[in-house]
């Protein structure tokens, strides 16, 4: 190596070094054991296209009933139609809506449906408020409590 290319890669080792080393301490600052648990269940952790926390609850509250669809990426999830065996005349169908990647009640849409039997068609029936409201309840609270236990670990 001439003389020439010794100084110059002598000239740019400081520089390289010091960058390495800027390199290094951002990236200390990212992990470690002094880093909160928190951070991994941010209220945001998603593989999918929506909030987790909020697609896993959907799906267990609504895992007596039939899927027609889910769709992790746009966040729906519909329902068939579902008699309770202990009421036939009367069936159901939901739609859940997830708007968000945030765990917040404003990111959930739960829509239903409801027929009732009359003369042997289905005729549509209006559905209780409190039905839909309970039924985002359960999803919520479900949410929530995967989260605190994704936090717990």
């Amino acid at each position: 190596m001439s003389k020439l290319t010794l100084l110059a890669s002598l000239g740019r080792r400081p520089a390289a070094l010091a960058l390495i080393g800027v390199a290094a301490l951002g990236l200390s600052a990212c992990g470690g054991k002094d880093r909160p648990r928190a951070d991994l269940a941010a209220s945001q952790v998603t593989t999918i296209g929506v909030n987790s926390y909020l697609w896993r609850a959907s799906l267990d509250a609504l895992s007596f009933m039939p899927l027609l669809q889910a769709d992790s990426s746009g966040g729906v999830i519909i329902t068939d139609w579902y008699a309770n065996p202990g009421n036939p005349n009367e069936r159901m169908k939901v739609t859940v809506s997830i708007l968000d990647r945030d765990l917040r009640a404003d990111a959930l849409r739960v829509a239903a449906l409801r027929q009732v039997a009359q003369n042997g068609t289905w005729v549509d029936a209006p559905v209780q408020a409190a039905t839909v409201q309970k039924l985002e309840e359960i999803i919520l609270t479900r949410a929530r409590d995967l989260r605190r236990s994704a936090i717990k670990g």
